[in-house]
């Protein structure tokens, strides 16, 4: 009989453990799946918008096109996970080319996620440094404006 005893003295704290112990792994596993999950959505992202700034502009650089203006909707989800994000649009200093290189940085609000790429132009394109817009904004599109020696970036939504 003291031996029953003995093993529920052993037994019970583990089962009492056990209810606390995988609840909390779980929840810490599951969290780190869906921070995961979020920065390849939001890499994902930024590299879709990226690929999608620098057709337009090729699209528009295009020698049978002397002046005029092009607008696509981009398409991407308004929210990741819960979370809006914010979309800037910046210059990248450089020193051995001409070319004009855009930093385009995604990230999560009120999260710690980002994400960028590096978008190629040529040399006559210009945009707004530091353009931001939120993710929220309806119809978000993205206008090239091409003029005699240049070529304008801008964005826009409702």
């Amino acid at each position: 009989m003291p031996q029953i005893a003995l093993e529920y003295m052993i037994m019970v704290p583990v089962l009492i453990l056990q209810i606390f112990l995988f609840p909390l792994t779980a929840s810490i596993i599951m969290n780190t799946y869906v921070d995961s999950r979020m920065t390849i959505e939001i890499q994902e992202i930024a590299g879709h918008m990226g690929s999608s700034i620098q057709q337009l502009y090729y699209t528009i650089d295009h020698g049978s096109i002397s002046n005029g203006s092009m607008k696509i909707t981009l398409d991407t989800p308004p929210l990741i996970e819960g979370y809006a994000y914010t979309t800037t649009l910046s210059h990248v200093t450089h020193q051995d080319t001409s070319y004009q290189i855009m930093n385009v940085t995604l990230k999560l609000v009120g999260s710690k996620d980002q994400a960028s790429t590096i978008v190629t132009l040529g040399q006559d394109v210009d945009w707004q440094e530091n353009l931001a817009f939120n993710s929220t904004a309806h119809s978000l599109s993205m206008v090239a404006t091409k003029t005699a020696n240049s070529i304008w970036l801008s964005f826009g939504g409702t």
